[in-house]
C-alpha cells in the first residue's frame, strides 16, 4: 500500500470510504436549489457556518464516495461526468480530472466492481459513461451497475423532456445497452448489495431513491443521495429541494433517516454536502444540527 494520501476519507473499521471531489457548485445553486434556505434561516442555524454557508447562501458541491467493503471497490453516485451537453450552464461539457481523483484513492476505473447510483439524476450518473471516439461507454468496464427497480420503472414510464432524455441517451443507456445494469428491489428492511453495504429506500426526491448504509466494524455511515441535499434540512427539515418530485415524502424520509442515526457515533455522509462533508447528527433545542468530522488523508486503496 503507498503511504501517499491520495483522498480524504474516514475509517469505519472493516469498510473505509473517501471523498472523491468532482466540483464545488457555483453559488447560485443553493438559493435555486433549495428557495427557502434564506439567510435568515441560515441565522437560525450559527453551526453552519463558515463550512456549510457563507453569509447569504448555502454551500454545495459535487463528489462520489470511493468504498472499500468486502475485498470490493464500490463507488457511490457518479456526479455530472465530462464533456456532455446539459441545460444547465454549469455543469455543461465539463472538462475535470475527476478520473485522475479516483484513480489516485485507488481505484482506477478498470478495478471497481460496482456502481451504486442513488437515483437517476444528471448529476449522480455522469461518470457512468466516458466519450470514446464519438460514442458513449460504460467508465467502469468491470462493474455491475446498480439501482432501484422502483427508480427505473419510474423514469421509464415518464415521457421526458429532452434535457432528460439526453441524460438517459448519454449516461444510462449505453450501461443498459452493454448489460452492465442490475436493477434492485429494495425491501424495507434494506437489502445487502456487498458485505456490510445496504440500500435503504429513501422516496420523495425520487420515487426509488435509495440511501447507502454502511455497516462496519467499528461504526456505521449513511450516504445520504438526494434525501438530504444540505445541513441545513437537519435543523430545518421543511426546507425542501425545488426538484423533489413529492416533497411531503422527502421530509418524512430525512426524519426517519436522521432520527436512525441521531446521537449515535454513526456518520452522515452528504452527496451533495460541501467539505467537511461528515459529521455526526446531534438533538438540539427540538431540532437535529451536524458535528463536523473532516476526515483523515488517506493513502490509497490497497491493490
Amino acid at each position: 500500500m503507498s503511504s501517499t494520501p491520495a483522498s480524504t476519507g474516514w475509517s469505519l473499521g472493516d469498510i473505509v470510504v473517501r471523498r472523491v471531489d468532482e466540483i464545488e457548485l457555483p453559488r447560485q445553486t443553493g438559493p435555486w436549489l433549495l428557495p427557502d434556505a434564506t439567510k435568515e434561516v441560515l441565522d437560525e442555524a450559527s453551526w453552519l457556518r463558515p463550512d456549510f454557508a457563507d453569509d447569504e447562501v448555502p454551500r454545495l458541491a459535487s463528489h462520489s464516495f470511493a468504498v472499500e467493503a468486502g475485498g470490493l471497490r464500490i463507488v457511490v453516485d457518479t456526479g455530472i461526468g465530462n464533456a456532455k451537453p446539459r441545460a444547465n450552464p454549469a455543469w455543461n461539457r465539463l472538462d475535470t480530472d475527476f478520473l485522475g481523483r479516483l484513480a489516485a484513492a485507488g481505484f482506477p476505473p478498470e478495478s471497481v466492481d460496482l456502481v451504486i447510483t442513488t437515483h437517476l439524476h444528471t448529476d449522480h450518473v455522469g461518470w457512468n459513461t466516458r466519450l470514446a471516439g464519438e460514442g458513449w461507454v460504460p467508465t467502469f468496464p468491470g462493474a455491475r451497475y446498480l439501482t432501484s427497480r422502483t427508480e427505473w420503472d419510474h423514469w421509464a414510464a415518464t415521457d421526458l423532456d429532452e434535457a432528460r432524455a439526453q441524460m438517459f441517451r448519454d449516461s444510462v443507456h449505453p450501461v443498459r445497452d452493454a448489460g452492465q445494469y442490475d436493477l434492485v428491489d429494495v425491501p424495507e428492511q434494506g437489502h445487502e448489495v456487498a458485505p456490510g453495504v445496504f440500500l435503504v429506500r429513501a422516496p420523495g426526491h425520487t420515487p426509488g431513491q435509495v440511501a447507502v448504509e454502511l455497516r462496519g466494524s467499528e461504526r456505521r455511515a449513511l450516504i445520504t443521495g438526494d434525501s438530504i441535499h444540505h445541513p441545513v434540512q437537519l435543523s430545518h427539515p421543511h426546507v425542501h429541494s425545488c426538484v423533489d418530485i413529492d416533497s411531503a415524502q422527502a421530509v418524512r424520509t430525512r426524519a426517519q433517516l436522521l432520527d436512525a442515526v441521531a446521537d449515535t457515533d454513526a456518520l452522515l455522509l452528504g452527496t451533495h454536502f460541501p467539505r467537511p462533508t461528515a459529521g455526526t447528527v446531534r438533538r438540539e433545542n427540538g431540532r437535529y444540527r451536524l458535528l463536523a468530522e473532516h476526515g483523515v488523508d488517506m493513502p490509497a486503496a490497497s491493490a
